[in-house]
């Protein structure tokens, strides 16, 4: 399932033509409908791949993530997202792949290793799932250990508004403002071939919070 999976979120150049293609069309009205704003996107890297790690209140930080650079980023998603059939072609055209909820953690950390082992960005909600309010919740250490295995850095981006535009229980996105904020990227340290250990992995999911909770915090300052 995992190597099937892998296979499908491949970079071809047909993906990467109607990413770019559903990307446009999805920035565009995000800019236009939600009066998008990202702030510091040149802070993402051009080359090389990266743990994008988002602040997670609304489904409408999906598309907003991929608004912060062209491209083409790799999403890990709950399964009952694609059941509603016209999000489901969304994200998996926005670049997302499905993980069965309830199912083994180590599964989808493989799956988020292999995509970043074949160059790869990936998207990561280090907060797990959507939360409210203004305040970063304790992370789990996924992103971390995701970061020691692969040695690639990690890059908060605030999101604010994005709970109002799409609250829970809502049918339909608001036309609200929102605003993204990138944030540095952050790197693991170098472990010269040993193993990160639980209070490396702890410290440095501790260092991403504190540098989400920044630029989220920017975020609304510059929404307000």
């Amino acid at each position: 399932m995992a190597e099937v999976t892998t296979k499908l979120a491949g970079q071809s150049i047909a993906n990467k033509l109607f990413y770019a293609v559903i990307r446009f069309i999805v920035v565009a009205i995000c800019r236009v409908y939600l009066r998008l704003t990202v702030v510091d996107a040149h802070k993402i890297p051009r080359t090389g791949t990266f743990i994008l790690a988002p602040s997670h209140r609304s489904t409408v930080d999906i598309p907003v993530a991929s608004a912060t650079t062209r491209r083409r980023l790799l999403y890990m998603g709950k399964d009952s997202m694609w059941k509603f059939k016209p999000i489901g072609v969304l994200l998996s055209a926005l670049g997302s792949f499905p993980v069965t909820r309830g199912s083994a953690d180590l599964e989808a950390l493989k799956r988020c290793i292999a995509v970043l082992d074949r160059g790869d960005p990936l998207v990561l909600f280090p907060e797990g799932t959507r939360h409210r309010g203004r305040i970063i919740e304790p992370l789990f250490d996924g992103a971390a250990f995701i970061a020691y295995k692969t040695g690639v850095p990690l890059i908060p981006v605030g999101i604010a508004g994005s709970e109002e535009i799409w609250p829970p229980g809502s049918k339909f996105p608001r036309p609200k403002k929102c605003i993204a904020v990138v944030g540095d990227a952050i790197y693991p340290k170098p472990l010269n071939g040993a193993r990160a250990s639980r209070e490396m992995m702890s410290e440095l999911t501790v260092q991403l919070q504190s540098e989400l909770q920044k630029v989220f915090d920017e975020a609304f300052r510059l929404l307000d």
